[in-house]
């Protein structure tokens, strides 16, 4: 079951991976259109705002298209055999019962509890979906009609029909049997979704009133489950899903942007939500002051090789958003500081909401500061001020906590180890050469010798059940976990930890990940071997 839910986290996480660019490009052109920043170039009668206008539109497309997105990166993600049919099959059918919805509410809506004459959007629980009036089942409705999709694709695809129904196979025959499956699907669907929608709104009321608490147990929540690879779960309603705002945090503030840039109010009382999307700043104020601590901690002679990677961990973190290569250095060799970590993180981010704080802060550095920092600080300096003392202060509690954490308990941080054992020695020239010369029919670049390691550590192509991989984790399935060799293994080449559950296992890789995967795939195939990727 674990090995599931981690790969359809992998699955959820496809579509994600292209909100920061998508939010970067939005948070700009309000910014070059906002005449407070600009001054009289942004006049909205001129060539200079009207261009900006254009490319916002191209920049809102993932925004808008959210439910189709996830629609295509489930089968991407999860399936199983032939991934671009499997995206075709899915949209047809997501299409096909959202007609069906429109059908029976455009019938009976009265029936179901819904006024189907209002119009779409705003508070009616409509949408449009490629033109068809439906209900707004958001990302939730997406991402379960794919998954069926994908589960029919996966057992049905390859069943052979008598040859003269040959033209029924393959494809054909998913989507038959998924028109049939969308019928009590959509009949359900316009039954339930009303009342999970008042829910919804019940929720988003509670949540939005619980205060600083709600945002501490909702950052925490984050953080403590990256380990697991679950924290998806909890993020994705949030900030992309309708759990406390229509259409989720992340698409709401950046339609709304303009309005908070030009406005005095709080934009806490403007958009409390938004406290539940603060989870960056553990990553911009809290890894340099864990990675400093980690520095000052190691022996003295170790130290310029760990700044190395330090460094470079720290900035991947502040600037990009991805933390797993720093966090995964302690967590393993002292999993109860992953723990200080997440109480850190969620107190941060509580006590900066308690303090007017709120917006879009879950990504990079970049990506906060083009959405929140840039486009609003004429008029909300103060509140950002008071941010960044408060993100400065806990850096420094990073810092301490860290440090006094690593020596009292004598922690084998980068730097720290009691030997030169092969859990920290770099990828030598003469391992390289040794792996080259045994795969002469693969290619040498960096990412094939990588993969090639990860391969055989665990346990060779026989034990190898089924891979895919998220923003930075190489996600796999083996038939034996006891074939699988020791972290140390992994981190000789190159990896930043391994999480295990069972036959479920995630070598973590950082954001050259997609690259080893392929790789890792093309030895697989070479060597006579296919999964269930």
């Amino acid at each position: 079951m674990m090995q599931k839910i981690q790969r359809f986290g992998a699955a959820m996480f496809v579509p994600v991976l292209l909100f920061p660019f998508a939010g970067i490009v939005v948070g700009l052109t309000i910014l070059f259109k906002n005449p407070d920043i600009m001054g009289s170039i942004a006049d909205p009668n001129g060539m200079w705002y009207k261009f900006w206008t254009v490319v916002e539109e191209g920049g809102w497309t993932v925004f808008r298209q959210m439910p189709l997105l996830f629609v295509i990166g489930i089968p991407i993600g999860l399936a199983k055999k032939a991934h671009a049919r499997a995206c075709m099959e899915a949209i047809v059918t997501y299409l096909t019962f959202n007609y069906f919805i429109n059908a029976i509410l455009t019938l009976w809506g009265d029936k179901f509890g819904v006024d189907f004459s209002q119009e779409a959007g705003g508070v009616s629980g409509l949408t449009m979906i490629a033109g068809i009036k439906t209900l707004d089942t958001s990302i939730i409705g997406a991402i379960v009609i794919s998954s069926i999709v994908v589960a029919l694709h996966n057992r049905y695809f390859d069943t052979k029909l008598p040859d003269f129904l040959g033209i029924f196979q393959g494809s054909s025959f998913v989507v038959i049997i998924a028109f049939l499956v969308m019928l009590p699907v959509a009949l359900i669907t316009a039954y339930v979704w009303p009342i999970v929608q008042h829910g919804i709104a019940s929720l988003q009321g509670f949540l939005a009133s619980s205060g600083v608490f709600g945002v501490w147990l909702y950052t925490f929540l984050e953080r403590i489950l990256i380990p697991t690879g679950l924290h998806h779960f909890i993020y994705g309603p949030f900030v992309f899903g309708p759990a406390v705002v229509e259409g989720g945090i992340a698409k709401y503030w950046m339609e709304h942007l303009s309005e908070y840039a030009t406005s005095a109010h709080s934009l806490k009382q403007m958009f409390p939500e938004g406290g539940f999307a603060l989870h960056g700043m553990s990553k911009i104020f809290g890894i340099p002051g864990i990675a400093l601590a980690m520095y000052v901690t190691a022996k003295p002679e170790k130290r310029k090789q760990v700044s190395g990677l330090l460094i470079s961990a720290a900035l991947t973190a502040v600037i990009a958003g991805i933390t797993e290569p720093i966090e995964f250095t302690f967590l393993f060799v002292a999993p109860w500081l992953f723990a200080v970590h997440a109480i850190l993180a969620a107190t941060m981010a509580a006590v900066m909401y308690a303090f007017g704080v709120v917006g879009n802060m879950g990504g990079g550095l970049l990506e906060i500061a083009t959405a929140n920092w840039i486009p609003l600080f004429k008029y909300h300096s103060t509140t950002y001020l008071i941010q960044w003392a408060i993100g400065f202060a806990f850096m420094i509690i990073y810092f301490f906590v860290f440090r006094y954490l690593i020596l009292k308990f004598n922690v084998a941080t980068p730097g720290r180890e009691a030997d030169d054992s092969s859990e920290t020695k770099l990828y030598t020239k003469a391992d390289y050469k040794a792996k080259k010369q045994a795969n002469q029919n693969v290619s040498s670049n960096s990412y094939t010798v990588q993969a090639l390691q990860f391969l055989d550590a665990l346990g060779g192509p026989e034990n190898i059940v089924s891979v895919t991989n998220c923003a930075t984790r190489l996600r796999v399935s083996v038939n034996d976990e006891s074939k699988v060799a020791p972290d140390s293994v992994f981190k000789s080449a190159g990896a930043h930890g391994v999480v295990r559950n069972g036959k479920a296992i995630q070598v973590i890789v950082g954001l050259s990940v997609p690259q080893v995967r392929e790789q890792f795939e093309k030895a697989l195939e070479e060597k006579g071997f296919k999964t269930g990727s």
